[in-house]
């Protein structure tokens, strides 16, 4: 198992108007560690998807040990050794089973057969076991759904253990995760290449790419650009240039737009289960307010707060005067935007078509008295909103789920940008998008602010912060523990206050 060779060749796949795979080649060794790297929409999910059996249209050879192989179905794929863990975790895992249950999901259903009872014993030793041989420490009997983000990706790697992978596809595994939890989960990835398991890393974090892989495949425009050994000699702006086609600078000049008078008021908000507590802020109009702190800090829980959806006491005032965000409904009246963390769960109607995402949230704009919606003007306004942002798309009938990542989230941005919206609260904006997507996201945001918009900018990544706000509220055990100036501060001094600093 440990010298078994995967090679992809001359791979290729069309959708509707998409060519998104042009002659790829690829291969990975076991007991390798190998990156695959590439702009939003370059190809390297879907050529990971090929590979473990979601795309079946596809043209080309898949060899294991120079002999072809047949890859149509995720069955294929799973017969062959070959798992993947998709970036949204959440939508593999099963919240209502517990934890040995989804470990063990494959073998209980595939193992059932003809039988009428299941050995709930055996499942829940076996799942112990695994989860033991991993070095990952969750209670067997608990609900996936009470798992935090890094322990349901655990338990969906501990799943493809289970199934005797030989080659383990990780998908923006790290885009979820705080610094400590990176660091565990390289840990169980060096354990499995240790037991012959070749890794495929596919993620933006380029110097945690450089950590932990051997080789690294760049990709563009659906095509192979080069694949390179990682090692001394080969500097991170290489890679980014190569991605991106450009000399590329990797630091933003940040434009200076005029702060107006305060917009959004906060005082005392508490959520109900004290998720975070006694928070006091304010943003005023054109500024960007950062929200920083590590991952369980409360960033996320801040942001529905304010947006609504979770009870909470306090006051919250825009342009001073009291508004009752009880319920995101009435926080989108009163003129607030959330883009939340998980766009595929929270932010977009994956299923549905680019344009009636744009709408959703000013739908009534598009609709007469008796509720009909001119589906002509809508259409029209959701094309002028794809030029504007540079959505990349066939058309404004594409489903959003076939969009790459850097592009939902435009979608997910571009349906509040034709609402009526003030307050436009950011979590995790640029989460699972590359360089070169992160930076239209900055410039748009930017051109926000610069309408006299206030900016709330939740992450974890401090350099985004120093890169793009104004000021920072940083957070630490669902509190706000210091307030600082951008310009007067840095990376340090926010690690120091967002672990616990005084």
């Amino acid at each position: 198992m440990k010298n078994s060779k995967l090679e992809m060749k001359n791979i290729s796949i069309e959708f509707p108007g998409v060519k998104a795979l042009d002659g790829v080649d690829f291969s990975l060794t076991c007991s390798s560690s190998h990156a695959l790297i590439g702009a939003n929409g370059a190809g390297k999910s879907t050529l990971m998807k090929v590979l473990a059996g979601a795309h079946a249209h596809y043209t080309g050879e898949i060899l294991i040990d120079g002999k072809p192989v047949t890859i149509r179905s995720p069955r294929d794929a799973k017969n062959l050794g070959i798992e993947i863990v998709y970036q949204e975790v959440d939508t593999a895992i099963i919240p209502y089973l517990t934890v040995a249950e989804n470990v063990m999901f494959n073998s209980i259903v595939n193992g059932m057969g003809k039988k009428q009872f299941i050995n709930w014993s055996k499942i829940k030793s076996s799942a112990k076991d695994i989860l033991k041989k991993l070095g990952v420490d969750v209670d067997i009997n608990m609900l996936a759904s009470d798992l935090t983000l890094a322990q349901k990706q655990m338990v969906l790697i501990a799943r493809c253990v289970v199934e005797k992978c030989r080659f383990l596809i990780l998908d923006e595994p790290t885009a979820p995760l705080s610094n400590s939890e990176t660091q565990e989960l390289f840990r169980v990835v060096r354990d499995l290449q240790k037991s012959g398991v070749g890794i495929v890393f596919i993620s933006h974090r380029i110097n945690e790419l450089f950590e932990i892989c051997e080789v690294i495949t760049v990709m563009k425009d659906g095509k192979l650009v080069t694949s390179l050994p990682i090692n001394e000699e080969l500097q991170q702006n290489t890679i980014v240039e190569l991605m991106l086609g450009k000399k590329f600078d990797d630091v933003y000049d940040k434009k200076v737009c005029k702060i107006g008078d305060n917009l959004l008021s906060i005082e005392h908000l508490t959520e109900k289960e004290n998720k975070i507590k006694d928070i006091c802020m304010h943003v005023a109009k054109g500024e960007i307010v950062g929200v920083a702190g590590l991952v369980g800090a409360g960033k996320t829980e801040l942001c529905k707060t304010m947006f609504g959806a979770y009870s909470h006491t306090g006051s919250i005032k825009v342009n001073g005067k009291q508004v009752n965000n009880k319920t995101s409904e009435k926080a989108v009246k009163n003129g607030f935007a959330l883009v939340p963390e998980e766009r595929r769960k929270e932010g977009v109607l994956i299923t549905d078509p680019v344009y009636s995402n744009i709408s959703i949230a000013s739908i009534n704009k598009y609709t007469n008295f008796l509720k009909v919606v001119n589906k002509k003007k809508e259409k029209q306004d959701a094309i002028a909103m794809i030029k504007e942002l540079g959505i990349k798309t066939p058309s404004e009938n594409q489903s959003v789920a076939l969009l790459s990542g850097g592009n939902q989230q435009k979608v997910v941005v571009a349906k509040w940008l034709s609402s009526d919206a003030e307050i436009y609260i950011l979590d995790e904006p640029t989460k699972g998008i590359d360089v070169g997507a992160k930076r239209d996201m900055y410039e748009l945001i930017e051109k926000l602010a610069a309408q006299g918009k206030g900016i709330v900018y939740a992450t974890c990544e401090f350099n985004e912060i120093l890169s793009i706000c104004d000021r920072v509220y940083v957070m630490y055990d669902g509190q706000i523990v210091k307030e600082l100036t951008v310009k007067d501060t840095d990376e340090k001094e926010l690690l120091y206050y967002s672990t616990g600093g005084k």
